[in-house]
């Protein structure tokens, strides 16, 4: 077998798992064909690339789950053919560390580089079970009292092909600015899941982070809100089941603001926390 039938031989079925895997060129170098499916407007949904730059280092460090991911993004990328080249920071007993970079090509054939992560990864199975914590889970209405994208009566302002592949079901209450009425908090939550029906791993949590609509949008605000650097911290392997996410902004300045995000599985446990800053077009 081929080493790259190995690298997609552990991929599953799903259309996340399909559009996220990878084949290994050469050691430490990676082809991918994006996917159109994953886009919002005409740029690759942030989450999405995280994602498979996630899957990119799980085969080239020793270590299978994120543990924290830090990205800058630095181009905006677009559906069709990327390479990523990955270097190993550090391997340790517990922790390895490594970074990978996308890039894609522009019209001249040079190669521009999209999007930079760097990434500690360990196993989560071996984390001890103590937990303490303040933080509780978001309140959120049943699903059935939530709204998605195929709810709304007129095409959701910012929607792409992104929505299709989602279970997305949005708290009436952070819903105000899809009727024209933003609340000025600064506050998105819903229940999130794959439209196809695959539970959540440790991958689609990097996706999950970032697939809501912008807090920006119930700050009054419209249009793209491109993401400067985003950092996901996974805490543990999540249940079978719905995910619960919550995001909030506290301060927009100077035309940047961060959006703070929540994901917690349906055994009411924190999964993943991150924080990213994010550009808004006033």
């Amino acid at each position: 077998m081929s080493e790259a039938t190995l690298v997609q031989a552990a991929i599953g079925d799903s259309e996340f798992d399909r559009d996220t895997a990878v084949t290994r060129r050469a050691p430490g170098v990676y082809d991918i064909d994006l996917s159109a499916g994953w886009t919002i407007i005409n740029a690759v949904n942030g989450g999405y690339l995280l994602a498979v730059l996630g899957r990119v280092l799980a085969d080239a460090l020793p270590h299978g789950d994120p543990f924290t991911v830090s990205a800058h993004y630095l181009t905006a990328s677009e559906p069709g053919p990327a390479v990523v080249r990955t270097d190993v920071v550090r391997t340790g007993r517990t922790l390895s560390t490594g970074q990978a970079s996308l890039f894609q090509y522009d019209e001249e054939g040079r190669e521009v580089e999209r999007i930079r992560v760097l990434a500690s990864y360990g196993d989560l199975d071996q984390l001890p079970d103590d937990v303490r914590t303040s933080a509780k889970p978001p309140a959120i209405p049943p699903l059935d009292q939530c709204f998605g994208p195929a709810d709304a009566p007129a095409p959701v302002p910012g929607s792409s092909a992104i929505t299709d592949r989602l279970m997305l079901k949005l708290d009436p209450s952070t819903l105000g600015w899809a009727l024209g009425s933003p609340s000025g908090k600064g506050e998105m939550r819903a229940w999130f899941g794959l439209a196809d029906g695959r539970d959540a791993d440790p991958f689609s949590l990097l996706l999950a982070v970032d697939a809501l609509p912008p807090t920006a949008f119930e700050l009054g605000l419209s249009g793209w809100v491109p993401t400067v650097e985003l950092t996901v911290h996974i805490r543990c392997r999540p249940a079978p089941g719905p995910l619960r996410i919550s995001i909030t902004t506290r301060n927009l300045a100077g035309g940047f603001l961060e959006e703070d995000a929540e994901v917690w599985d349906s055994a009411d446990r924190l999964v993943a926390q991150s924080r990213q800053l994010a550009r808004v077009r006033i």
